[in-house]
């Protein structure tokens, strides 16, 4: 059941009292559904296109409402596209907005909606809220985001209610976990492997309450170098960022750092034990790190 944004709680008015977004909310004439955890988010990943000249759109219109909540957010210079499955919405093309007509699972739809439209800035899917409606659009949409632009996915609370088939290894929620993969991939030698080739493309994967928000940009989406900043340093010591794994051993190399810096030998040794994925040290961390994973 919706709540009227005046019999919010005093945290949720608290919150929100000073979020321009949720003003313009409040005074709206078409009805709009949002949570009233949205608006601090969405002043933190939208405030840096107000004014400008973006291509915003928004799947699942409904009555329009929202369409005129980012019209007088944005301003005159943003471009506002909605759309959705009822083709009743075509209505709201009457107040300037551009409207499409199709359903957000069917690949085939967006083939032809970015064919029209082109490049975008940001898409926000208020649709269906389905693993499938979600995923699909997500994978349709990046590839037709201008750099430094968003994919804003909406209520992945869904990823957790059985009535949507969830809690499901397909979720929207797992799979955009998978996406941190994606974005990781970009350093050497990690050997993670996924079937997109949106490594180039995402730059970030943030996730808040029931929102997740994926930052494409293809410039900043760069391989990792390692770097040093000091080629003539000669000073020398041990690396000792993994003898938590050996504290005995630790301690004793610590104590004694001078003579082992001298003896190769015995340096190689203890690299060794630090550093390499034996049986005995994965089933150590096995136990250790089994708790955090409940």
């Amino acid at each position: 059941m919706a709540i009227n944004p005046k019999d919010l709680p005093l945290s949720s008015l608290e919150i929100n009292s000073n979020l321009k977004l949720f003003q313009i909310y409040k005074n709206l004439k078409h009805v709009s559904l949002k949570n009233d955890t949205y608006f601090q988010v969405y002043e933190e990943i939208f405030s840096k296109y107000v004014g400008k000249e973006i291509t915003f759109v928004e799947v699942g219109v409904l009555h329009g409402g929202s369409l005129f909540m980012w019209k007088e957010y944005f301003g005159e210079k943003a471009r506002i596209i909605g759309i959705d499955l009822n083709s009743k919405a075509k209505e709201l093309e009457k107040h300037g907005f551009e409207i499409y007509i199709g359903s957000q699972s069917d690949k085939s739809f967006w083939n032809n909606f970015f064919n029209k439209v082109g490049k975008i800035d940001v898409l926000l899917d208020d649709g269906g809220h389905s693993n499938v409606q979600q995923i699909i659009t997500l994978n349709q949409a990046i590839n037709n985001i201008n750099d430094n632009g968003l994919v804003v996915t909406e209520d992945v609370h869904t990823s957790y209610l059985k009535k949507f088939g969830n809690p499901s290894k397909y979720s929207f929620v797992n799979y955009s976990k998978s996406l941190v993969d994606v974005v990781n991939s970009r350093f050497p030698g990690t050997q993670i492997k996924k079937n997109n080739n949106f490594s180039n493309k995402i730059y970030s994967v943030s996730f808040y309450e029931s929102i997740t928000v994926i930052n494409v940009n293809s410039k900043k989406s760069i391989n990792a170098t390692v770097l040093k900043n000091n080629e003539k340093e000669t000073f020398k010591t041990l690396d000792l960022r993994n003898t938590d794994y050996f504290p005995k051993i630790s301690k004793y190399i610590d104590i004694n750092l001078p003579i082992l810096h001298r003896i190769n030998v015995i340096r190689k040794i203890v690299r060794y034990l630090f550093y390499s994925h034996n049986f005995f040290l994965k089933i150590k961390l096995y136990f250790k790190l089994k708790k955090y994973f409940k």
